[in-house]
This record gives C-alpha cells, sequence and structure tokens, in this order.
C-alpha cells in the first residue's frame, strides 16, 4: 500500500490529498528516510511523521483493507511516539495562552491593576 493511502486509512490525516503533500514536504519518514507519497509500505516499517508540531513514531503491523474506524486503528499500527513530544506541546500551548497578541489594543483596568500589582510586589 502507497505510504500517503497508508496515513489516511491509519487516520492520521483527514484525506489523502494531506497525507500525500505531507511526503512532499518531507514530514514523513520511512526507516529514517524521506519518502515520496508513492513509497509502498510493509509490515515492521517504521513511519515518523511531523504533525502539529509533534514527530509521532509508529510501527507498521498489517496494511488495512481500506480506511478503518478509529476503533480498529491500533491494530494496523503501534504508536511508539515518546510521551514528551505531548508534554513540550502542552507547555507550548500554556506558553502562548500566556502573552497577548500584538495589536489587540490597550490593556484594560484589570490588566493595569495586574501590571501594578507586580511592579509594587517587585519593589
Amino acid at each position: 500500500m502507497r505510504i500517503d493511502k497508508y496515513l489516511w486509512c491509519v487516520r492520521y490525516y483527514k484525506t489523502r490529498t494531506l497525507a500525500s503533500t505531507a511526503c512532499k514536504k518531507g514530514q514523513v519518514r520511512v526507516n529514517g528516510s524521506i519518502v515520496k507519497p508513492s513509497r509502498e509500505v510493509y509490515a515492521t516499517d517504521k513511519i515518523s511523521l511531523r504533525k502539529n508540531q509533534i514527530n509521532y513514531q509508529l510501527t507498521v503491523k498489517d496494511i488495512p483493507p481500506n480506511r478503518v474506524s478509529a476503533k480498529l486503528v491500533d491494530i494496523y499500527r503501534v504508536d511508539t511516539t515518546p510521551k514528551t513530544e505531548f508534554e513540550a506541546q502542552e507547555l507550548l500551548k500554556y506558553s502562548k495562552d500566556y502573552y497577548r497578541k500584538k495589536g489587540t489594543g490597550r490593556p484594560t483596568k484589570k490588566d493595569r491593576r495586574d501590571i501594578d500589582d507586580f511592579n509594587t510586589e517587585n519593589d
């Protein structure tokens, strides 16, 4: 089975077009080498892909006949992604929530009070 079709079948990408595009951009590797979307996938191949700033790593168990439901995905792959990848994503999410976006305007009254409280604590 083609790598783009496999990634679509095991629900890493919503469409085959997205899977093909990821392969063309070099975000998908099989056994350590960057692959084209037409690369054939076999059992025991190790796939690593980068999606949403997470480096997923998986091992192919078997080839599905067609797209499978989310409950049956574990029959066809073993997810070996380290937990540190997901923890780093959580930290990134929290750090983005903390800062104000550029161009959001003046601080509100509450923001000003928080800034004043912070400045008086440091003095």
